[in-house]
């Protein structure tokens, strides 16, 4: 699994980079000090899996996960604790508080593999399929095409179907894996949309579209993803 380093510390990145080193099975393709500078590594190398520092000086890990045109596996490392719940957002496989000790270190990365392996283990659903959701006491059967959209809850996703909706405990990313890529569509961090139920597109203030659905929900299309939108859409 390819892997990067983004840490503006030498002397934090060069540590976590020798810790790393006891893992084979995670190729480095590079170590980054600035957000810049990994957006080059990222844009040339698509690493699976960055090791990103969140506060750094100009612009944070977030700002940089937002100019992504896909979206890797994250292992946050950073001293501030603070920013754990927005973490949540970017469904990082773990949250790592510095010091980082090896220990700890171990545990994300056995986490990251989990996920990994949790995502390849499932075959990938057709338009026709149907999936099996249980919902508290509620039990459905869902026709994949009534879907209309997924929205990211944390640590949950909540499926919006028919007239009804239900919650699902899987993140967006592994939900994602398994949905066929010509009818569904990432729009943003936050939602996942059947390109069938769209029945109205326009220009937002973002730079990026406003979506109408066939419910009548405006979602948002993130400027970064726009453009793929735009040419998944045209002939």
């Amino acid at each position: 699994m390819k892997a990067l380093v983004v840490e503006d510390s030498r002397l934090a990145r060069e540590g976590l980079v020798r810790m790393l080193q006891q893992f084979p099975e995670l190729a480095l393709v590079g170590q980054a000090d600035h957000p810049q500078t990994a957006l080059q590594l990222i844009n040339e190398h698509k690493p699976e899996v960055i090791f990103l520092d969140i506060h750094m000086p100009g612009e944070s890990g977030f700002d940089l996960l937002e100019k992504l045109d896909y979206t890797p596996r994250i292992i946050f490392t950073t001293a501030y604790s603070e920013y754990a719940i927005r973490s949540f957002d970017y469904h990082a496989v773990d949250y790592l508080l510095k010091p980082i000790s090896q220990e700890r270190l171990e545990k994300a990365v056995q986490k990251l593999f989990a996920t990994a392996s949790e995502a390849n283990v499932q075959p990938g659903l057709d338009i026709n399929s149907q999936i099996f959701v249980k919902d508290e006491e509620q039990c459905h059967l869902v026709p994949l095409v009534s879907i209309r959209y997924i929205e990211s809850c944390k640590n949950y996703v909540r499926i919006y179907f028919g007239d009804q909706k239900a919650f699902i405990k899987k993140s967006l990313n592994q939900v994602e894996a398994r949905l066929p890529g010509r009818y569904f569509f990432r729009v943003n961090r936050q939602f996942i949309v059947n390109l069938q139920a769209i029945v109205a597109i326009e220009e937002a203030i973002s730079d990026g579209f406003l979506l109408t659905m066939n419910d009548g929900k405006e979602i948002e299309v993130s400027r970064r993803n726009a453009l793929s939108l735009k040419n998944l859409l045209s002939l």
